[in-house]
Formats: structure tokens, sequence, C-alpha cells
């Protein structure tokens, strides 16, 4: 079945082949320009901002990066050859790659990307144009995939280095993934090599674990992480540990298992250990709590030595998207504060959460404490009960040259463009 790409508003869409070609095949997939929708692309917004959908089907579109000019990279999670980055540029989109994947960061010169495993970089002209999209610089290479929490989220900071996400291919780190009971290994040797934060440099080829430094340690799993300028620190968000009624209904409701634990923010220095998989942070207590794998009950306190979070969500909403918003288009309140891309959640027992993206106030480097709703109903499903019915689920989030916020969405491959035009 070929797929439409479709493209809104001001822009329109053609693949790597030609429109033209394909309308002289009579291809039923040729690009026909839409008008804007008028009501934001279906989401809700504050007043003052509107919305567009600048394309669809792009297909899982991931993370998302913008250049100066105003051309958009999308990372795309597909190992279709030539599929997995698209630039939307101008009057049309353009596909590149072979290899599926999250991580997509532009830093100078450079478009930076991740497959599962490895960290590429592509050399970038004046324009932002790709000038090699067959033969990326391979920057790292052997990192772990056990095809669970296996996206290489990635950014960067002002001194050369680049951050990877190695997410633990694990839930707990049980003897037995995942099953009622059972215990968890002492010692999780998952951190060895997973659920953690590794930097490495960005302009060095070739770089394995030896090369590299294990940042921070203790995070099941980061899809979402942003360097923050105003703070010079790295930020992240961890997506939190599943199934403590399911695996232990002894210490657990069926509400504490919907509602624990926290989906949280860290401000990580270098050293830093979050805790995982020996604690979890509790959002209605307040407190690092001792996981039951571990002799937990869901009151004995743990961590001792684990760093708190910078601020806690509620569960089961998997951050997927972190982006500080340096901009001067929104209204000042949203200068230097972080938004935050929720996928949504899929193992909640009664209704699901997420499917929105947040907005976080920053004060002195720090959160305020009081997020709010920016942006919703992607998932255009009102109650809804499994991730499967949700219509769009936001994941990428960038900052366009303007001061719009770009977001993707990885059901039907959308980019939204969102803008400020109130006083």
């Amino acid at each position: 079945m070929k797929t439409r790409i479709a493209l809104l508003g001001c822009l329109s869409v053609m693949t790597l082949l030609s429109v033209q070609s394909r309308a002289n095949n009579g291809d039923s997939s040729v690009i026909r320009p839409m008008v804007a929708d008028p009501a934001n692309a279906g989401l809700k917004l504050p007043t003052g901002f509107k919305a567009q959908a600048i394309a669809e089907n792009l297909g899982a579109a991931r993370h998302i990066a913008v250049t100066p000019l105003g051309d958009v990279y999308v990372k795309i999670q597909t190992s279709k050859p030539g599929k997995a980055i698209a630039v939307i540029h101008g009057n049309e989109v353009k596909t590149f790659g072979t290899y599926r994947g999250t991580g997509m960061v532009i830093k100078g010169n450079y478009l930076y990307t991740s497959s599962d495993e490895e960290v590429y970089r592509y050399a970038l002209n004046d324009k932002f144009e790709v000038i090699n999209p067959d033969q990326p610089e391979k920057l790292v290479t052997g990192l772990i995939n056990r095809h669970q929490h296996e996206a290489k989220a990635l950014t960067l900071d002002n001194e050369g280095n680049i951050y990877v996400n190695i997410g633990a291919y694990s839930n707990s780190c049980q003897v037995q993934d995942r099953a009622k009971g059972s215990k968890g290994i002492e010692g999780c040797p998952i951190r060895d090599s997973a659920a953690g934060i590794w930097q490495f440099r960005a302009d060095k080829q070739n770089q394995t674990y030896g090369d590299g430094t294990r940042y921070a340690s203790g995070l099941r799993n980061v899809v979402g992480l942003d360097w923050n300028t105003a703070d010079n620190q790295l930020f992240v968000m961890q997506h939190g540990r599943d199934g403590l009624f399911d695996m232990f209904p002894e210490y657990y409701n069926l509400q504490q298992g919907n509602e624990l634990p926290a989906e949280c923010m860290y401000a990580l220095k270098k050293g830093d250990d979050a805790g995982w998989p020996y604690i979890y942070y509790d959002g209605e207590q307040h407190k690092k709590i001792l996981a039951p794998e571990y002799g937990g009950d869901g009151k004995k306190k743990g961590g001792e030595n684990a760093i708190d979070p910078a601020i806690a969500f509620p569960a089961h909403m998997a951050p997927n998207g972190l982006l500080f918003y340096t901009g001067n288009q929104f209204p000042a309140k949203y200068k230097n504060g972080a938004f935050v891309a929720f996928h949504g959640s899929w193992n909640r027992q009664k209704g699901q959460k997420g499917y929105f993206v947040a907005f976080v106030p920053f004060k002195d480097g720090k959160p305020t404490g009081k997020w709010e709703i920016f942006a919703d109903d992607f998932a255009g499903v009102e109650n809804i009960q499994s991730p499967g019915q949700a219509k769009h689920r936001p994941c990428g989030l960038a900052q366009g040259p303007d001061g719009s916020l770009y977001v993707t969405d990885d059901v039907k491959g959308t980019v939204y463009k969102i803008t400020y035009g109130g006083k």
C-alpha cells in the first residue's frame, strides 16, 4: 500500500521522486496541496496560539530539528531504504537514510541522528542541506539494543560533547522480567551498559563504550532530553516503571498501580544516579520509595544517595520530547521554560493519560513546580482506553528560527507548527 504524504498550508510535499514523474505515471500517491485547517489542526491551545499541520503521513515521525533557514528534518522510525529521515524544504519533502531510530539534533553545521545502536552526523552546507546523505560519519557504534527501550535519543552541550540515552532492556531488573512477584537481581548488571546517559565526543568517529563516559546512571529510559543553555545543564525525562499492582498486589491496589510511579524530570550533573531499579519516585507521598523487587512495600523509603527529581508528573504518560524554549515569539512566561511531549500511556488499566504537550515554567534555572497542559487533544478521543485509539501521539519537539514550536506525531506522521499571534 502506497503512503500518501500531504503538506498543508503554505507548503506542498513530494518524496525523493518528483511529483511530475509520479503524476505522469498516474501514481495515487501524488502530493496535492491542502488548505490549512482553520481549527488549529484539531488541537486545543491557549488563547492567542494557532496550530497548523504542515505535513502528514511521513511515517512514524519521532524527533525533529529545524534549521536557521526554516527547513525541517524529521527522524522516521522505519528501516525502509531511503525513508529514515524526511526533509521539508520549501515545496518539497525528500527522504534519505536506511536505519530506524529516534534521535535528531542540529548543532552548528552538522545534523546528528541515531539508529537504535549507533550515532551519526551529516555535514551541512551554508544552506543547511546535507552534503552527502549516503555517507554519514559514524560517531558511536555498538550500543546495546535488546528491543526494549532501544531508542538512542540524544542532545549536545556547547563544549563539543554529545549525550546519548541507553535505555534499560527491562522494566525493573527482575530475575524474570515483568513476572509476578519476581525479585530484583542484586547489583543489577543492566546498569553496566544501559539505564543511563553516556557522554561521547561530537567530532570523533567510531567511538564505542570504552571511549565514552557514563555521565548519569539509574535512569530506566530517557527519550526526551535537552541541554538547558540558561543553566548549562543536562535535563532529561525518565519513563517510569510499570506493573506495581500487576506484579505486587500484596502491596498495591489497582488505583496505586495506575497512579504510581511519577514520570520525572531530572537535572543531571556528571556522576548522578537517579536510583533505578532500586527505587521509584512516589508523586503522591513526594518520596523516593524502595522498589518491591528489592524489599519495598510501597511505604519504605530508599535511595538515600539517589538524586531527587526536578519536577514530578503523573504516572504512565511516556514523556518522549523535551525542549527548552529560547525564542521571543511566545509570551514572556515561556522564555527559558520547558515543553514536554507526553506520548501517552499504554499500561493503565482504567483510562490512559498523556497525549499532550505540557509546559513547565522555569525561574532561576529551576522549574517552579507549576506545570500546565499547553497543547491537547492529539488523541482525538475522550476517555481514551487504549493507545490504539489515539489518532495522534506527540513525540518530538523543536523550535523554529522565528520562535515557532514544532511537534511531531508518530501515528500518522503529522508535523504541527504552533505559532503565537496574540498581544
